[in-house]
């Protein structure tokens, strides 16, 4: 029997259980809130599960790793757990694909995806932390203030970042429509996503901006009603401190930013796809038009360094490695400051992007909408997410 493909968009890592040892697979898309750990013995067993090979093959590979040719049905039980958390391109993962996406498109929001898990589920713990992550005071007027730049890393981690942010968020922004660009973690590369359905979070639920929806509606780089939004916390994070500054009802345009991962692996600049050029050309001229009516938040991480990553060494925060990151980290950061987009997209080519910065596509799909746009950093951060890797942020704020 030849044996299913695994899936390709799944997330694998280390796992990081001491006592279970191996690589722990999950779901990104949240089709199966399945988490599997394959011991280390088997883990070069998942390359047979390719579309090609067979169960035979797999049992062969098995008996010769145990070395037992009386192994008896070990390759069935892996496929077997391996269909059941739908891992596998099978009937099983196509039942619970189409169930997800059939749910996200019937509903009338967007629900709260990380609620309960990244920030409290319920309202006056919510509100109660809220108030401790914006506790450092905010300015009291914008005078020229177009927009920040805060993490979309876990707010209990990164609050310090999000604080420098969303302290230039004044009163008088009440009125803006938040265009909300946030990292796509799981979307097509050369894509934006768009949705029309409002955020819905503990603390309430947004309005969306209709008329820029369907105006950024026909482009052809555009994704509508794209459901990485129903599974992303890029931009989820940042509603929920939008609406503990501006109430529930905070008017936003979310954006997700797919890669431009060709741009990097082929050369050249993402706009040399037509269908961006387009896209990115569209978000310039509503720049233009609506800048009185418009405050931009953008979603983004920066370098993702050390084991969970990929990398062949053991990441602490601003030591070693992490000292060179920080360096390079603050050069790209000093082009943005400057709306250097050329500049930056050079940087973030450079070793084939080898910081793993989780937000450039935001960043360069502003700098190209508000050319005229001048960064401050305000705090920059690393963070050690496990003992042997770390992820940099920072809080930055821009004016025109």
């Amino acid at each position: 029997m030849i044996l299913p493909r695994l899936r390709s968009d799944l997330n694998f890592m280390p796992s990081p259980i001491p006592e279970r040892p191996g690589l722990l697979i999950r779901d990104c898309f949240g089709y199966s809130d399945a988490t599997l750990v394959i011991p280390p013995l088997l883990v070069g067993c998942l390359l047979f599960f390719d579309g090609v090979q067979t169960s035979l093959d797999l049992q062969t590979e098995l008996s010769r790793l145990a070395g037992d040719s009386e192994i008896g049905n070990a390759a069935q039980l892996l496929a077997d757990r391996l269909s059941e958390a739908g891992f596998l391109e099978d009937e099983t993962y196509a039942r619970l694909k189409e169930r997800c996406h059939a749910s996200f498109a019937q509903s009338p929001v967007r629900k709260a995806a990380f609620a309960g898990k990244a920030y409290p589920a319920d309202i006056d713990p919510l509100r109660e932390v809220m108030r401790k992550y914006l506790s450092g005071g905010a300015a009291s007027t914008h005078d020229g203030m177009i927009g920040i730049a805060a993490p979309h890393a876990s707010p209990e981690h990164g609050w310090q970042s999000y604080q420098a942010a969303y302290q230039w968020l004044t009163p008088d922004l009440q009125d803006r429509t938040f265009v909300v660009l946030g990292t796509s973690h799981y979307g097509e590369p050369d894509k934006f996503g768009i949705t029309r359905k409002p955020f819905e979070t503990p603390l309430g639920r947004t309005r969306i901006d209709d008329e820029l929806v369907a105006e950024l509606e026909g482009q052809p780089a555009v994704l509508m009603e794209d459901y990485c939004h129903a599974v992303e916390h890029s931009i989820e994070f940042q509603v929920v401190f939008l609406q503990s500054i501006y109430g529930p009802d905070v008017r936003i345009l979310p954006v997700l930013c797919g890669s431009f991962g060709k741009s990097i692996e082929e050369g050249g600049f993402p706009e040399e796809n037509e269908s961006v050029k387009r896209f990115l050309g569209a978000m310039e001229e509503i720049a233009a038009r609506e800048s009185r009516r418009l405050f931009w938040v953008l979603g983004i991480d920066m370098a993702h360094m050390g084991v969970r990553y990929g990398d062949k060494f053991a990441a602490r925060a601003e030591l070693d490695e992490m000292a060179m990151v920080r360096e390079r980290d603050k050069q790209r950061i000093e082009r943005i400051n400057v709306s250097d987009a050329r500049g930056f997209w050079e940087l973030v080519k450079e070793n084939n992007e080898d910081l793993k910065w989780c937000g450039s596509s935001p960043v360069y799909t502003f700098l190209k909408a508000v050319p005229s746009a001048q960064g401050t950093l305000h705090r920059y951060q690393q963070w050690n997410i496990d003992e042997q890797s770390v992820v940099s942020f920072a809080g930055m704020s821009f004016r025109v």
